[in-house]
């Protein structure tokens, strides 16, 4: 079918009140950024609903885009005709001719907001249902839950016929709450934590710890790839590298066994809340699940957050694995994350770390330690990438090596 536009509907938006002018804008943007190589496509948001006009654009493609939308609860591909009889019975047939499976159930649902039109809404469904079945003998109707509904719109300026209702990501547009940084690892969880964060419209930045020579190019460009499959749900990502090995060789140098993990975590900490204070950032996330690992105990998390007032968000805290793995699959991170490229918070991992460590011995210990000057110079070393929707980075790394054999 040559649809010419997409209908999108708000959900959860409807609730903001007077904001509500703010969210439609934001989510109008974001539309219009998922959408820009489609010079032709135009986006009108009204209060109660989007329109997106597609002027030629296919339809497929940008289904395909607006199903990782947040702030979209559902949308329909839709048909514009003439206000006459003959353009409504033909059309409402081409559609369903297209979308109709043997077996399938279906109604006319007329809505008029021209009521100056010759036709009433019962009138609409009469005269149109009675032309399908003269024409599609094996419609079957059925007025409660239906598989299909036959949406006809009649508007003072013309008509507009559909048939679908697509789910859409639902959540609110990205960037209506605020920005933050994401604490990203190469792992399951962290990836799963930026989508949920995503979906309630923070604007999130990686922040990704790497330690050369200790962690290979291929587990920073795991991470960067990550980012890439995120940014489908929110354009443009920035991937912050901070180079962390000084950091890790000192701790495990100088520091009992049992309290490195707890002291490298509070130093990744404390340089994501530097990093978010300069680049403007509200809070900081994280995928630290409770219980899972050692340093995701009550008693680690109060150790670690100690060095921040900052608010620490763990969107996955309460979800068990199964849960994680579940989603992690649904959004395309999953295959990559267990991909076996070593990430910082593996290579030094003690065998035996502490489980419940105190906060004053984690102070104490800190302190043996020039805290100022290493993070210093983990901060003057980072590296910021902007990274894109799908932006491939492990392929090209491959073909370095293979270009050095």
């Amino acid at each position: 079918m040559k649809y010419t536009e997409v209908m999108v509907r708000y959900g959860e938006l409807s609730t903001k009140g007077k904001n509500r002018k703010d969210f439609i804008g934001r989510l109008a943007g974001n539309i219009t950024r998922l959408l820009n190589d489609f010079p032709e496509v135009e986006i009108h948001p009204k209060h109660d609903r989007m329109h997106i006009v597609l002027n030629g654009a296919p339809f497929e493609e940008i289904d395909s885009r607006l199903k990782r939308v947040f702030g979209i609860q559902t949308y329909s591909p839709t048909i514009k005709v003439e206000k006459t009889l003959d353009a409504i019975k033909k059309t409402s047939l081409e559609l369903m001719q297209a979308t109709y499976q043997d077996g399938m159930t279906f109604k006319v649902n007329t809505r008029r907001s021209d009521h100056d039109f010759e036709y009433d809404t019962n009138q609409l469904n009469m005269m149109v249902g009675d032309y399908l079945f003269d024409n599609m003998p094996n419609l079957k109707v059925k007025m409660k839950k239906p598989d299909l509904v036959l949406r006809i719109e009649v508007r003072k300026d013309a008509i507009y016929i559909s048939n679908q209702l697509i789910k859409g990501a639902s959540g609110m547009p990205v960037g209506t709450a605020g920005k933050a940084m994401m604490m990203l690892s190469g792992g399951i969880d962290s990836p799963v934590s930026s989508y949920l964060a995503l979906k309630r419209g923070v604007e999130i930045e990686m922040v990704h710890f790497f330690s050369p020579p200790y962690t290979s190019d291929k587990a920073l460009a795991k991470a960067k790839e990550l980012t890439g499959i995120l940014a489908n749900y929110s354009g443009k990502i920035n991937f912050i590298a901070v180079p962390f090995a000084e950091i890790q060789e000192q701790i495990k140098e100088k520091l009992p066994e049992g309290y490195l993990m707890t002291i490298q975590r509070r130093f990744m900490l404390q340089l994501a809340d530097r990093i978010r204070a300069k680049r403007g950032g509200l809070a900081i996330f994280n995928g630290e699940s409770v219980g899972q690992v050692a340093s995701q105990t009550l008693e680690s998390m109060v150790a670690i957050n100690d060095v921040t007032t900052t608010p620490v968000i763990r969107p996955v805290a309460t979800m068990d694995k199964t849960e994680i793995i579940r989603l992690a699959e649904e959004i395309g991170t999953f295959d990559l994350s267990i991909k076996p490229f070593e990430d910082c918070c593996t290579i030094f991992a003690p065998p035996r770390p502490k489980t419940k460590p105190k906060l004053d011995e984690a102070r104490k210990l800190e302190a043996r330690l020039d805290v100022e000057g290493l993070i210093q110079r983990a901060m003057d070393g980072i590296e910021v990438t902007p990274i894109y929707p799908n932006q491939k980075f492990l392929d090209d790394q491959a073909q370095i090596d293979l270009d050095l054999l």
